[in-house]
């Protein structure tokens, strides 16, 4: 809450009197927060500053006083006079605004607010600061013996209820069979095809356009009436211009194996008999330019060329030496972004090409390439993504296709696709952030009516092939006790590491901190704990592909890196024949350690002879002397062995020549007589002049080299000894820090670690002859025959090159003579190893994925290699984790994306196979984090009860807290530092930096580096926190649930739909539907419920109707109760809302209701409650929202806006901000299906209080039969 303006200093605050006590008592005002003095007696007043009626916090009460209305307000006072006293009101004003008698009145622990809490509701947020409550009602008792609580002001039950209907209904199924609803053209797909259920509930527009080649196609067979549908759509599309100015675009965002690639050539061809002769396509692999030229031929498109662009010059494309005058230009999203040595870059080529005016086809296929135009706050956005968009500026009449099963992960990623028209000149969002912003504000319920919109305007298409048959199971690999054992000593030694670097580099305390050192020191943390998972899932992945061969099934093993760059280094470091296969882990380790272990910079070797002259020579050339009499004496010069001179030093002496005399004539120090130079010594040191003679002992024998005096003598070997005494005491630390680094190498080496996991699993499977590698790696380690060491080689053979080499061997596993294939990401690009009916091996895949790609694009890409058209049975997905908390990371990261993926590409996030109960980072898992953070670092009291430790045992949690820190200090979330001054000196103090705070990925990433049983207890302390979280936010209806399916026995159409908003470019309609919704639960129904279960012999003693132990209004709650397939847990059916979401547990159902014994009793109260409910609320015929109200009510009227809601985005947002009840303010998108004709329609609910003003924001209203 924003705090008003400082006031002027108040009074400090009295210590709490007495209400009886002389002079009142003090108070801080819950509005301004000035103190205020209330008198003796007063309950209520208000305040003479702000004007807010309030009243005085309980604990200030001894006895609960009759309630007295408030005063006027007193004239206001200046500042400068102390608190006023507030008297007692007269008898004939009204009660204070905002108190309620029947209600308990609560300070807010955090703004001190006076809230009205009703009786018996412990658990509330404030609605001032939104700070979560909790009520201990105890302590409040005293204060209202007087007067308990009015029977009938809170209904419990009714608060259950309004929850429940908050949260929304079951999720309904997912797909529906799909056929061209407008269209029936060719011949019907080969495989079963299916649309998500929320896109089927959308119509597309009336198809106009005549197909040229519609003949052709239709004798020739080559595209589905699937196929011929996009063609359609696409060219009817192309007629149309955006407001801006530019041609419209087309979206195809069909799934893999439905077959983009035909439909992309069929477009081409029918272009070409319209005399658009040129077509750029541009895909994410230049090998892909066979399958083009393939599908080209499939649909009688020979005669056009397909052109690789790589294998082009730079030059003009259709001059005399090139020749490319028409056909398609195939292109990679790299060639886009090339240029050559000369500057000429791919782009600038493509549009001279093309030429002004160029109104053919711009096919982006796999355009989730292009993606992070707009990136997210820090990076910068790729070069691919400024390609696409600059292409489509310099081509505006170009007649532009995306095409991809993985369009948008994210509605950020889709900044490129600018031909659309969702943003814009003409639209609800002036730009893409607007649109962004609107994006992510809406949650995933509006990346679905994004689908849904840009479907009823013609601009997209998007089916994937029936995953009936096809299974998804998470598979949970529990650590054997050995990689246990090794995993706990890995993570000790990075402990151990990480203080011996951080030891290591306080020795070189002269230099800045090494943050480069601790950048690769996480990075291979994180990568080398991934490894360590990876290979903790090796011997479930060979147990599950064994028992597949066993079931007579084959096996595709997916994963994302192979290891090569380990295994390359250790080969070349240790030759071609190793005794072992490479451990990844350790490769790692030792190279990190080699590399970056800060080590003191070698000195330089102890000076000998040669170092005494060095250094003499550099004093005196840094020192040129000057004689006593001030005259400049000629610095002598060190001349080499050579007779020859350089130029340099000839320049040099050739400078002096002006100076013949002082070059003739020195003087010597000793006797100050002037004497020719060629008699004295001079000092290679100081650079003084001496004869021979003076000196003592004479110098009798001529010198030649370097000479020293005695004075420099002595100063150069004082010096000399300190130096070599320095440089002892370097060469000591050096070399025990040499020491250190080999111990800590030799201990590495030492480690148990795991080999590289590729390796492994082929050598345990049978080895390069049983299993098919399909990577992208060279060569590999194999195993001697006498399985005695192993040796490298290549992959490829004599007869077949490196390039063929994956074709090969994906040959020999749809031939079935290898029945295990590898794939890599690098490796398996477009590859197709499904159950084909046309291949030898029809055997059905079990599809494992022992690791998880970075990003759910990736993730859906290697499922749709097993998963494609014309296949015999569909795969069996089995996704390996650990039991380690952190590896679910991984997952996390995937199942963001998959989430968000599944609602632009399926236009239903439950489309594609659901990770989300892996989904840590997210909104709630950022608070989540924080929380716990906060919980361990003492600073609030942990919302759960730590794993492991109990209520009942209070020193466990104290001790929990200290172990989780010790682990959160090892792997760098929580800083320690000395504290230097003050009282508290010498002791350690310690904190978690607020970037650390909300960064879940971090979290995950280190938990991975701390032994599995802290490891797991603080993974489960965060997931427990986070899991309360959700349930809180799903009981206030906060919680973002993409579409729910409303439910009831009738649902019924009221009236004609109206149409509210017409979209002037596609025809599209934006329609308000009325449905009456019948959720009740007849007497009749509910008895038969119960004897089903008696018969089927399921039932429980604790199964039977039940009345509410309390009454409101004067009547009770009636329950059918039984025990749910949840051990211990209870479904509740009601007689006016039919069936609960949530269950209750036996406890709970007991606290608040009892078992009736007569049935006789049970079926008045049943009829009744059924009766009454049809036509009011739960909260009576007084309720505040009236006939809005639909809490616990029968019979209810439900307003659904459906159609295109994009362009009439900004008006339901602002009517549903107006809104009173919090879970009506959010943008819900409801899924409901009239029980009479099965007509379904999804669109946004609208709560019924504001259908009127959402109606006058859109202006016009009229039937849909008009015209």
């Amino acid at each position: 809450m924003s705090q008003p303006p400082v006031p002027p200093p108040p009074l400090p605050p009295a210590p709490p009197q007495s209400v009886g006590a002389v002079g009142g008592v003090q108070v801080r005002c819950a509005g301004c927060k000035l103190i205020l003095t209330v008198a003796p007696g007063v309950t209520e007043f208000v305040c003479s500053t702000c004007q807010l009626p309030q009243m005085l916090p309980p604990e200030l009460m001894r006895v609960r006083l009759p309630l007295k209305p408030p005063t006027p307000p007193p004239p206001t006072l200046p500042p400068s006079q102390p608190p006023p006293l507030l008297l007692p009101a007269p008898a004939s004003h009204v009660p204070a605004h905002g108190i309620d008698p029947t209600k308990i009145q609560v300070p807010c622990a955090h703004c001190k607010a006076i809230l009205n809490v009703p009786h018996g509701l412990a658990r509330f947020t404030c609605p001032q600061c939104n700070v979560e409550l909790a009520v201990d009602l105890t302590k409040f008792k005293q204060f209202f013996q007087s007067h308990p609580p009015p029977p009938e002001e809170v209904n419990e039950v009714a608060i259950e209820v309004e929850r429940e209907e908050d949260e929304g209904g079951m999720v309904g199924e997912t797909f529906t069979d799909y056929r061209p609803p407008k269209l029936s053209i060719g011949p019907s797909h080969p495989d079963p095809i299916v649309e998500t259920s929320s896109l089927s509930a959308v119509q597309p527009p009336e198809p106009t356009y005549d197909l040229t080649t519609k003949d052709d196609l239709e004798s020739s067979k080559a595209l589905s009436c699937l196929q011929i549908e996009t063609l359609v759509y696409a060219c009817q599309r192309h007629l149309q211009h955006l407001p801006s100015g530019a041609r419209a675009g087309f979206f195809v965002g069909d799934g893999a194996g439905v077959g983009k690639g035909r439909t992309i050539a069929g477009l081409i061809w029918e272009n070409w008999h319209h005399g658009r002769r040129k077509a750029l396509w541009i895909s994410v692999g230049s090998d892909l330019k066979f399958d083009a030229r393939r599908d080209l031929d499939d649909v009688g498109a020979t005669c056009i060329e397909v052109h690789a662009l790589n294998k082009l010059p730079y030059s003009k494309l259709d001059s005399k030496s090139v020749g490319v005058r028409e056909g398609v230009v195939f292109l990679t999203y790299s060639s886009l972004i090339a240029s050559s040595e000369k500057g000429r870059s791919r782009l600038q080529q493509l549009v001279q090409w093309c030429a002004s005016g160029f109104d053919g086809l711009v096919v982006f296929d796999e355009c989730h390439k292009a993606k992070n135009l707009v990136p997210e706050a820090g990076s910068q956005p790729t070069r691919t993504g400024e390609a696409v968009l600059e292409i489509q500026a310099r081509l505006p009449e170009a007649r532009v296709v995306y095409c991809s099963a993985t369009g948008a992960s994210e509605p950020r990623n889709m900044g490129y696709m600018v031909r659309l028209g969702l943003w814009g000149v003409g639209t609800s969002f002036l730009n893409f952030r607007d649109f962004l912003g609107a994006l992510e504000k809406g949650g995933v319920g509006a990346l679905e009516l994004v689908a849904m919109d840009m479907k009823a305007r013609g601009m997209y298409v998007c089916r994937t092939l029936s995953y009936k048959g096809a299974e998804f199971e998470v598979v949970e690999a529990p650590l054997e006790a050995e990689m246990m054992e090794m995993y706990k000593k890995a993570a000790e030694f990075w402990a151990e590491l990480r203080v011996e670097l951080l030891s290591a580099s306080a020795i070189l305390s002269n230099e800045k901190p090494n943050s480069q050192l601790w950048r690769l020191y996480w990075a291979s943390h994180q990568r080398f704990f991934r490894h360590m998972c990876m290979s903790a899932k090796v011997p479930a992945t060979v147990r599950l592909a064994k028992q597949a061969l066993i079931e007579d099934k084959c096996v595709v093993i997916g994963l994302q890196s192979t290891g090569e760059a380990r295994t390359e280094e250790a080969v070349t470091k240790y030759g071609l024949e190793l005794d072992d296969f490479i451990s990844g882990p350790r490769e790692l380790l030792l190279k990190f350690v080699e590399e970056n272990y800060p080590l003191p910079e070698k000195p330089e070797s102890l000076p000998g002879e040669e170092s005494v002259k060095e250094l003499q020579r550099k004093r005196h050339s840094a020192t040129p002397g000057v004689s006593i009499k001030g005259r400049v004496r000629k610095v002598a010069k060190w001349k080499p062995a050579s007779d020859g001179e350089s130029d340099e030093e000839s320049e040099t002496d050739s400078g002096h020549e002006s100076t013949e005399s002082d070059d003739e004539f020195q003087i010597c120090e000793i006797c100050n007589l002037e004497e020719d130079r060629k008699t004295l010594l001079q000092c290679s040191c100081c650079s003084q002049l001496f004869h021979p003679a003076c000196l003592v002992p004479p110098v009798m024998e001529i010198v030649t080299g370097d000479w020293s005096c005695h004075s420099c003598k002595e100063k150069t070997e004082e010096y000399l000894q300190a130096r070599h005494a320095y440089i002892t005491e370097l060469l000591k630390r050096f070399e025990a820090a040499m020491e250190r680094k080999s111990k800590i190498l030799e201990i590495i080496r030492s480690l148990g670690l795991p080999n590289n996991p590729l390796d492994d699993i082929i050598d345990q499977l049978g080895g390069p002859d049983k299993v098919a590698e399909i990577t992208g790696r060279r060569g590999m380690l194999v195993r001697a025959a006498s399985g005695k060491g192993v040796t490298y080689q290549a992959r490829n053979t004599k007869e077949i090159t490196m390039e063929m080499v994956n074709m090969h061997e994906k040959q020999l596993f749809m031939d079935a003579k290898k029945l295990i294939a590898i794939i890599s990401e690098a490796g398996s690009a477009g590859v197709s190893l499904q159950a084909d009916r046309r291949a030898i091996n029809q055997k059905r895949r079990v599809h494992l994925t022992l690791e998880l790609p970075w990003s759910a694009d990736r993730a859906i890409q290697q499922f749709g290699r097993t998963h494609r058209s014309n296949q015999a049975s569909a795969p069996e997905y089995r996704l390996l984790f650990t039991n380690l908390g952190g590896e679910r990371r991984f997952a996390s990261i995937v199942a963001k994306r998959l989430e968000s993926l599944g609602a632009l590409t399926q236009g239903d996030r439950r489309a594609g196979p659901s990770l989300s109960a892996y989904n840590y980072d997210s909104a709630y898992g950022k608070r989540a984090l924080m929380v716990m953070y906060r919980g361990l670092m003492e600073q609030e009291p942990l919302p759960v009860v730590p794993p492991g430790c109990s209520s009942e045992k209070p020193d466990t949690i104290p001790d929990f807290i200290v172990k989780a820190k010790a682990a959160l200090v090892s792997v760098g979330i929580v800083r320690e530092t000395v504290l230097a001054n003050g009282k508290d000196s010498g002791k350690v103090s310690s904190r978690i930096v607020d970037s650390d705070m909300h960064d879940v990925g971090r979290f995950l990433n280190r938990l991975l580096g701390l032994p599995p049983d802290i490891q797991n207890r603080l993974f489960e302390l965060f997931v427990s926190i986070l899991d309360l979280l959700v349930q809180n936010a799903r009981i206030e209806g906060n919680l973002d649930s993409g579409i729910v399916d409303m439910k009831a026995n009738v649902i019924e159409l009221q009236g004609t739909p109206k149409t509210v908003h017409v979209d002037q470019m596609s025809g599209a309609s934006t329609v308000l539907f009325t449905f009456t919704l019948d959720r009740g639960i007849t007497w009749e129904s509910a008895s038969t419920m119960l004897d089903e279960k008696q018969k089927d012999g399921l039932s429980s003693s604790n199964d039977g109707f039940y009345e509410s132990r309390r009454e409101w209004l004067g009547r009770r709650h009636f329950i059918l109760a039984f025990e749910s397939s949840a051990s211990g847990m209870y479904k509740i059916v009601r007689p006016a809302v039919g069936e609960s979401l949530r269950e209750m547990s036996l406890a709970e159902v007991k606290n608040k209701y009892r078992k009736l014994s007569s049935l006789e009793k049970a079926r008045s109260g049943w009829e009744d409650e059924y009766e009454v409910s049809s036509k009011q609320c739960m909260h009576g015929p007084k309720c505040k929202l009236g006939d809005f109200c639909t809490v616990g009510r029968r019979i209810q009227e439900v307003n659904v806006l459906g159609g295109l809601i994009l362009p009439v985005w900004g008006t339901i947002e602002k009517a549903l901000s107006k809104q009173a009840r919090q879970s009506h303010k959010r943008l819900r998108v409801v899924r409901i299906e009239t029980t009479a004709d099965n007509r379904r329609i999804v669109g946004l609910l609208v709560p019924n209080a504001a259908v009127e003003s959402v109606l006058q924001d859109l202006a016009w209203v009229q039937d849909i039969d008009e015209d």
